[in-house]
């Protein structure tokens, strides 16, 4: 489903990903680990397209993201992709459920269709009695429950997660968990998550830890 063949990035003389190649199958989630500065979050933006390795290729459901046109690689990834950060980057002057319907309606949905929509997936977040809320009148936790429903909104091929509870304190983190797996087992969803979090980390499928850009275990 993702595949990723031998990647380099360098920033100014820094190698921060050196020949990474990985296959990650429909329905995984994968923990990508290792210490600061090992090259998670890059590798994690080269295998979602949010920057373009020096060299290498990644082929998500077998189309090569880089071999797209900006037009339509920014189509293909709103399509195909969906993302959730450290910060939940919520629109404070929309309801949650708008946040939630955002990403439709920038890809051409109507109002009424991205709605439906971002209603359906909060109530498999768990935030139906939330829906009209704005970002503000919601816990820290539910804040990430939204973010991760916006992700989902377009039932992309995978989501890619950086540091998704580095915000929460352990309850919430243990909360978010929970869903990541709920959300495997229910839409077979597949995650790819850069993450601290031991706990997380040992709750995927497999662990992937890097070290000087590099894929070491």
């Amino acid at each position: 489903m993702l595949q990723a063949l031998h990647l380099f990035k360098k920033h100014s003389t820094l190698t921060v990903v050196n020949d990474v190649s990985l296959h990650i199958a429909a329905g995984e989630i994968v923990s990508i680990t290792g210490p600061s500065g090992a090259g998670k979050s890059s590798l994690l933006h080269l295998l979602s397209g949010l920057d373009r390795p020096d060299s290498g290729a990644v082929l998500i459901n077998n189309t090569d993201i880089f071999k797209l046109s900006p037009r339509k690689q920014a189509q293909f990834r709103s399509q195909n992709i969906g993302f959730v950060f450290q910060a939940h980057h919520l629109l404070p002057e929309f309801s949650a459920l708008e946040n939630v319907a955002m990403p439709l309606w920038i890809s051409g949905k109507s109002r009424k269709e991205g709605l439906r929509a971002a209603a359906e997936i909060m109530a498999v977040v768990g935030l139906s009695q939330r829906l009209n809320h704005k970002p503000t009148e919601l816990s820290g936790g539910e804040q990430q429950r939204v973010a991760i429903a916006r992700a989902l909104v377009a039932r992309p091929a995978v989501v890619f997660a950086d540091e998704p509870t580095g915000n929460l304190d352990s309850a919430n983190a243990e909360a978010v968990h929970d869903l990541f797996l709920q959300l495997r087992q229910e839409l077979g969803q597949t995650f790819v998550i850069v993450t601290h979090n031991e706990e997380l980390a040992r709750r995927a499928d497999r662990i992937l830890a890097m070290r000087d850009g590099k894929i070491v275990a």
